[in-house]
């Protein structure tokens, strides 16, 4: 079947979307159980604006509940990245450091344009750059704070960076996209915050076969299969419900 426009913008919006609702309920999970109770309504506010997000861009390919509640596993397009669980404080730090420096520059771009992305992108990129901030300030304190926090933070770097190759494989009908420039600059942003942080840049490869990450295929790993079925276990145990 050819590829309509109609189609490639849906094809982008359940990408971007997904990726947003999958990093909501991942964060979600962090109420009444942060280290702090500032930083439960941190961690919550942002996990709030990302599922604004997913709202907004799932209800451009369908019925956004349908979508959220009612999908396979194999039809969810979101970055592997965003699934993985939480694990300790630093291990969210990580990933909130990794995906919201690619989000922020991602939406400012799309933002600039005028394509179909644009006003939810010029909206969201002023959230998005309050997460990018958390991130680097969180990733600061704990790698430049006690040898404890330092090699609980390196670790989690190492952990994650496998997935980092895959936030910049194009996606169809995000065209206008400079992936390569895109990468370079969050690469650049990535180094340079880690190095203040006193962090290494982690080692391991990004893309290739020892890399992880095929999300955007509909290949997700096995962390994700548990927390989608903890999603959907209200919304499939009564069908059709209303409140």
């Amino acid at each position: 079947m050819t590829a309509t426009p109609a189609t490639v913008a849906v094809t982008a919006a359940l990408a971007l979307g997904d990726d947003a609702l999958v990093l909501s309920h991942r964060l979600g999970e962090w109420a009444g159980h942060a280290p702090v109770l500032e930083e439960e309504v941190a961690l919550a506010n942002i996990a709030l604006d990302l599922l604004g997000q997913a709202r907004v861009l799932l209800s451009l390919a369908g019925d956004e509940d349908e979508l959220a509640y009612l999908r396979e596993e194999r039809s969810f397009r979101n970055l592997q990245l965003v699934e993985q669980p939480g694990g300790d404080f630093a291990h969210t730090i990580a990933r909130q450091l990794y995906f919201s420096t690619y989000q922020h520059l991602l939406y400012a771009e799309l933002a600039a344009g005028d394509g179909a992305f644009a006003p939810l992108a010029a909206k969201a990129v002023k959230e998005v750059a309050y997460h990018r901030d958390h991130a680097e300030q969180w990733t600061l304190r704990l790698g430049d704070g006690t040898e404890t926090s330092h090699e609980r933070m390196r670790r989690a770097c190492d952990a994650l960076w496998r997935f980092t190759g895959e936030m910049f494989q194009p996606v169809e009908g995000l065209d206008t996209v400079d992936w390569p420039e895109l990468e370079a600059r969050w690469l650049q942003s990535v180094t340079d915050v880690l190095g203040r942080a006193t962090l290494p840049l982690p080692e391991g490869p990004r893309t290739g076969a020892w890399s992880a990450g095929a999300g955007r295929q509909g290949l997700h790993t096995e962390p994700f299969g548990r927390m989608l079925a903890e999603m959907q276990h209200l919304h499939r145990s009564h069908p059709g419900a209303t409140w």
